[in-house]
This record gives structure tokens, C-alpha cells and sequence, in this order.
């Protein structure tokens, strides 16, 4: 299926390559002078407020016996954690504890909430 056009030929029919002999020595065209664009001034509506975002992820909840006093009265002191590690969840309850004034504590469960 050859029509009988060489590459060349084909490169100048379609505009891609002009033949040396009628090749335009082309000159640059001096670049216009960039314009600034007009900035104008226009108020935006306030977004409005947002909603509080619910908690999501797990939440492991930390179960403990406290007292004040050794051997005094127990109650029971429930800690939740937005934490993954269960050992740095126990952590933070006892840090929670001991700023509720607790001294004396016995760990009773660390369970997933969620």
C-alpha cells in the first residue's frame, strides 16, 4: 500500500518540514510585556462554625481498684485512652490517678471500646 512518497515528502505535505530552499529564516519575535493581572477585592461569606468531631478509633478503656490510704477503702477509678499500646494506656491512667489523688491501685482490665 504504498502511495509513493518518500519521508521527506510526506514531513512537507503535512507542514511538519519545510524544503531547505523555501525555509523562512525566522526571526524572534520581541516577547510582549507581561501584564499584571487586576486584583480585586471580594468578601468572602464566613464558613459556618463546625460541628464537633465525634471520637473515631478504637478507645481502650483502663479498669482500676484505687485507694488513698494502704489497705483503706476502694473504689473503682475507669480511665479511657485514645492510645494503641496498652502498656502507655495503663500509663496515662496512673498519671490521672495520681492528679486525682489517688496513691494505691490495683490494675483490673484494659478492654477495647468501640
Amino acid at each position: 500500500m504504498s502511495t509513493g512518497f518518500t519521508e521527506d515528502e510526506m514531513r512537507i505535505a503535512l507542514g511538519l518540514d519545510l524544503p531547505a530552499e523555501t525555509a523562512p529564516v525566522a526571526t524572534p519575535a520581541p516577547l510582549p510585556a507581561p501584564v499584571a493581572p487586576k486584583i480585586t477585592a471580594t468578601l468572602t461569606p464566613k464558613p459556618a462554625p463546625k460541628t464537633p468531631v465525634k471520637r473515631r478509633g478504637p478507645v481502650l478503656r483502663v479498669t482500676l481498684h484505687v485507694s488513698k490510704v494502704y489497705d483503706g477503702e476502694e473504689t473503682l477509678f475507669v480511665h479511657d485512652s485514645k492510645l494503641l499500646s496498652r502498656f502507655d494506656a495503663e500509663q496515662e491512667a496512673k498519671k490521672a490517678l495520681a492528679k486525682a489523688g489517688f496513691k494505691y491501685f490495683v490494675l483490673d482490665s484494659i478492654v477495647q471500646v468501640d
